[in-house]
């Protein structure tokens, strides 16, 4: 998937379908003169529903098309006739997506599960018809019921990226890179800040034929849990992510440092994130010889409170292998 068809936040207007009109017909046959009310219910409007789709990974369709409206009731007939409901209409959204009320932006639902429904705005019940009121001292109503309007609203879709592996870390430290080497994705890649502006994802593939998903995520700055940089433009696509992986490039001024900072923004966001499984990666380690990754072992000892951490290298391929045995391991066992 290219970055400029990524689309995770959308606003799309919805209105539901009105109800038919009741019957108020009167039964008129050869031989029945007087045959009393027969008139038919409307139909009820359609419904606005949407569904999980499992193949879909972007909300691009929402660019072209944002309005969506259910077709309305019949009108009820004669004969108790009662009137064909209005067409619903399906919005097949990724899983993912947080449905908000775009007026008050309180969240409504999400969408995680695949062909998962839920009706958004129910359509107009349709109007009774005249043979429903029909009485001992009233035995021909000439009246029926006029079916309920639909309704409307404004929703705003909002995307949070369903990725087994999330990649974390300051911009430039080679999460793209990594992605292009680990997975078949194409993201732009380029020495300097912000080359990831939108989410890309992956398929890593393993051993017997099993994969994962991984996903490079625009990169945080300090302070983007305020709404600096990319802000939660980016924090919210942690949120999905079963492991994180922290990546750190080995010519940073201080690895432990810049681990922390990265903890403390995603802390400060949302701190159940913390509960994830984390594994970090000192990136861009083709710079270093044994001798330094030695002496850095021993710096780092402890620098990340337990969480094990490793030396890869996109460009060499150097612990590639034993990066997705590891990523492996934490996505199965249990959290």
């Amino acid at each position: 998937m290219t970055e400029g068809n990524f689309v995770d936040y959308v606003k799309i207007q919805i209105s539901s379908g009105k109800g038919g009109q009741g019957s108020a017909h009167l039964r008129r046959e050869k031989y029945v003169a007087r045959g009393g009310p027969d008139g038919g219910d409307g139909g009820r409007g359609g419904h606005i529903i949407l569904r999980g789709n499992n193949d879909l990974w972007t909300l691009l369709t929402f660019k072209f098309k944002q309005h969506f409206k259910a077709g309305h009731g019949e009108h009820g007939s004669k004969s108790r006739s009662t009137g064909a409901n209005g067409e619903d209409v399906y919005i097949d959204v990724p899983l993912g997506t947080v449905v908000r009320n775009a007026e008050d932006n309180s969240i409504l639902f999400e969408i995680t599960e695949d062909k998962e429904e839920r009706i958004v705005l129910k359509g107009g019940l349709g109007g009774r018809g005249n043979w429903h009121f029909k009485t001992s001292t009233n035995q021909t109503p000439r009246y029926a019921q006029p079916g309920l309007p639909g309704e409307e609203m404004s929703l705003t879709l909002e995307l949070k990226v369903l990725a087994d592996v999330g990649l974390v870390g300051f911009p430039n430290a080679g999460k793209s890179t990594l992605l292009s080497v680990l997975t078949s994705a194409k993201p732009k890649i380029a020495d300097y800040e912000f080359t990831t502006l939108k989410p890309n994802l992956g398929i890593v593939k393993y051993r017997d034929f099993r994969s994962f998903v991984m996903a490079d995520i625009p990169g945080i700055i300090e302070g983007a849990s305020e709404g600096k940089g990319l802000g939660h433009y980016f924090l919210r696509h942690i949120e999905r992510n079963a492991t994180l992986l922290f990546l750190i490039p080995a010519d940073s001024k201080d690895i432990s440092q810049e681990y922390e900072i990265l903890l403390n923004e995603l802390r400060k966001y949302n701190p159940e994130v913390l509960d994830k499984n984390r594994l970090v990666a000192i990136s861009k380690s083709d710079m270093l010889d044994e001798e330094l990754m030695e002496e850095m072992s021993k710096e780092l000892e402890g620098a990340f409170g337990g969480i094990p951490y490793m030396f890869i290298s996109s460009v060499t391929g150097y612990g590639m292998d034993e990066l997705k045995d590891r990523l492996w391991t934490q996505l199965t066992e249990a959290p």
